[in-house]
């Protein structure tokens, strides 16, 4: 029986992590941008771009991931605090998808310098896959994390979010013409909401530390960890 709670605790750990960086990232508006900046562009170079931007998003991923404590150190910074500004990042990005009324709210804007052609870096992997705001959501789930194989289940749902940003490029033709500008904006939304709910529980979390680290409240059972919750 052991066992089995083992695995339905890492089971649920890896979907709500997941959840938190899937819908930030939001696979189906790089899908629409990639459709829209490689029209005129053979299908091998697509794949070029397409495997060039999913390898440099994650690489960015892994790097904050992995240095996020380093930053905290550097700079003085507590997890609280980071939570809690994240949370607020990330709840404006929600409302911006709940309130889009189909323009993309990340501006495709001309790189300069010699990375211009290559749209695989500007606007792919930055912004479009890995923004300020899934940057920030990955270091908060790596810094948090209870345990290092908690840790690892964080850059296993990176890899699952990128990954499938890869199909999406692939295949955004098909995505495109399924879904529609209606479909797109439908899912959007839904993607704005649960990502507004997991903001909310960000600032939840670090308000909570914040007050049981300065002794105002004592919160029994009180894990600050995603989707947990005090017993």
């Amino acid at each position: 029986m052991e066992v089995i709670d083992i695995i339905q605790t890492t089971i649920l750990y890896l979907l709500i992590t997941i959840a938190g960086i899937f819908v930030i990232v939001n696979p189906l508006t790089t899908a629409f941008a990639f459709m829209s900046l490689t029209t005129r562009m053979k299908e091998e170079r697509k794949k070029e771009i397409a495997l060039r931007a999913t390898k440099i998003s994650t690489g960015l991923f892994f790097i904050f991931a992995l240095l996020g404590g380093v930053i905290f150190q550097l700079f003085g910074i507590t997890l609280a605090a980071f939570r809690i500004a994240g949370g607020i990042i990330l709840f404006g990005v929600a409302m911006g998808m709940i309130r889009s009324k189909g323009d993309d709210e990340r501006k495709q804007t001309k790189p300069e310098g010699e990375i211009a052609d290559d749209i695989s870096v500007i606007p792919l992997a930055i912004p479009f896959i890995s923004g300020p705001g899934s940057i920030a959501t990955v270091m908060i789930l790596t810094s948090e994390a209870p345990t290092i194989y908690h840790t690892g289940l964080v850059f296993v749902a990176v890899l699952v979010t990128t990954v499938t940003c890869y199909y999406s490029m692939i295949y955004s033709k098909v995505i495109v013409n399924y879904l529609g500008d209606s479909g797109k904006q439908i899912i959007t939304k839904v993607f704005g909401l649960i990502l507004a709910v997991i903001s909310v529980q960000f600032v939840i979390n670090g308000t909570a530390s914040i007050l049981v680290d300065f002794g105002i409240f004592e919160i029994p059972g009180f894990d600050p960890s995603p989707g947990f919750e005090a017993e």
